[in-house]
């Protein structure tokens, strides 16, 4: 059953000894930061503090702070579940027949059941406050000593691109400026931003759901094509369509069942100093000129939660929601790319950084021309550096990885070096904002036809035989 609001994702968390309360009371002004950055680096619960200083509405985070609870949030036993739910769509074709119809039908109803349904209320207004609101009421976080104030930091940020009328969902920090104002920040790349850029001259309406449940909460971080939009996601990740109910003030629909919703618009020719900010690099992000939102009307629950993140140093939260990503789309990059066997976005290089992948190697410059693919995929044009491997390599470990990626690369011969492409924003090593370059690594095996004139040699192996042997006397050897 997927789960309503975000309060039945944390009774289940409960229920399994995977949040804890906490009742001591801690600020909004780093220490909750402190506390969850050393809570997700020990593989600790998710926290409900209970008692923020000066605020009467509890702070809840590291919901997906582990493997399991990123699992538990999706609602499935390991991620590869979902990516083999999107293999079987992606292998759908129409029935030839009559027989063949009647055993599709479950996958037909399943494909026309992820549109989001619209209700006429929902819980996230059971108060409406059109006058007299103000942001400072909510405990938003100040994560890191240097940023520039208080960030909202897992807002779902819905808008409507003015041309062509379709709508996104996506999760981009909001710097607290006062009551009623807050930063947007629309990196150029994303989508949001091009529904602002389209706004021209114009006003662009933006409503911000704050504690959702957490597969609506996922879903407007995942890397869609344009042709999807979030909540259909949402409806096809959680089996069953997402309720969302029009907004007070804009022309927009909203979770039902979120705990706090911000109304408002952007003008579009209005811009402010936004940041420093404490990133998910592990660095600033450096201040600059950002749109401004403009809150018109606050809806929420009774006695609303605030669901906050932080990022930071790796691995913070946001390691286990691009882990889903990366578990999640695999199906999709095989389904333009079928020599790829498998791939891994490794945490530590913030996953943009470094991208490994192994593939059926089938002809000469079969390594390069996955590389120049990859970029070509969507975000995977902010992949900085590629590592191609053999099928035999396990992409999911490192020792594995770098025993093959430094005995099977040349540097002179097997190294690329593309420049002026797309980087993301947040790439503090580029030159220019923006723009910088890409490396790619061939680490597969080489052969003549690619001219490599020695003969490759075989991997170590053990005889079969013998490690059968050892393997009915190993508990006696007394070695574990």
């Amino acid at each position: 059953m997927a789960y309503k609001d975000l309060r039945e994702f944390m009774e289940l968390l409960e229920k399994k000894g995977l949040l804890k309360r906490i009742k001591t009371e801690v600020s909004a002004d780093l220490e909750i930061t402190e506390i969850l950055d050393r809570t997700v680096k020990s593989q600790g619960p998710a926290l409900l503090f209970e008692n923020v200083k000066g605020y009467d509405i509890p702070v809840f985070a590291n919901a997906f702070g582990t493997m399991e609870q990123m699992c538990l949030a999706l609602e499935v036993g390991n991620l590869d579940e979902i990516g083999s739910r999107i293999q079987k769509l992606l292998e759908f074709e129409a029935p030839s027949g009559l027989w063949e119809g009647i055993k599709k039908i479950s996958e037909i109803k399943e494909l026309t059941s992820f549109a989001p349904k619209y209700v006429k209320s929902g819980v996230c207004k059971e108060v409406i406050r059109l006058e007299g609101f103000s942001l400072d009421e909510f405990p938003v976080l100040k994560c890191w000593p240097d940023d520039g104030g208080r960030f909202i930091t897992l807002p779902l940020v819905f808008t409507k691109n003015p041309k062509t009328g379709k709508h996104n969902v996506g999760m981009y920090r909001m710097q607290v400026y006062d009551g009623q104002t807050t930063g947007m920040h629309w990196h150029i790349h994303k989508h949001g931003a091009r529904d602002y850029a389209n706004a021209g001259i114009g006003r662009i309406e933006v409503a911000v759901a704050i504690g959702a449940d957490p597969v609506v909460v996922y879903s407007a971080t995942a890397p869609l094509p344009d042709n999807i939009e979030e909540m259909m996601f949402a409806g096809f990740l959680r089996r069953k369509n997402v309720e969302l109910v029009k907004c007070e003030t804009v022309d927009l629909h909203v979770p039902a069942h979120a705990e706090i919703i911000l109304e408002g618009y952007v003008d579009a020719k209005e811009r402010r100093t936004e940041g420093p900010f404490g990133d998910h690099t592990g660095y600033y992000s450096l201040a600059d000129e950002f749109p401004v939102f403009h809150v018109t009307c606050i809806t929420h629950r009774k006695n609303p939660i605030y669901h906050a993140t932080i990022v930071g140093i790796p691995p913070m939260e946001d390691a286990y929601l691009g882990k889903a990503t990366e578990r999640i789309f695999l199906p999709l990059m095989k389904t333009q790319l079928p020599e790829i066997v498998d791939v891994n976005l490794p945490v530590e290089a913030v996953f943009h950084n470094l991208c490994i992948v192994s593939i059926k190697k089938r002809y000469p410059g079969h390594a390069k021309k996955v590389m120049f693919a990859l970029w070509g995929m969507g975000q995977m044009m902010f992949a900085k550096t590629i590592i191609v491997l053999d099928d035999d390599v396990n992409v999911q470990d490192m020792g594995e990885v770098l025993w093959a990626a430094t005995t099977r690369m040349d540097p002179v011969q097997d190294v690329i070096i593309i420049d002026k492409t797309p980087t993301d924003t947040l790439d503090h090593a580029s030159v220019l904002p923006n723009l910088g370059s890409k490396m790619g690594i061939d680490a597969t095996r080489k052969g003549a036809d690619e001219g490599f004139m020695r003969d490759w040699p075989d991997a170590l192996k053990m005889d079969e035989d013998v490690r059968k042997r050892v393997d009915s006397i190993w508990d006696e050897l007394g070695l574990d």
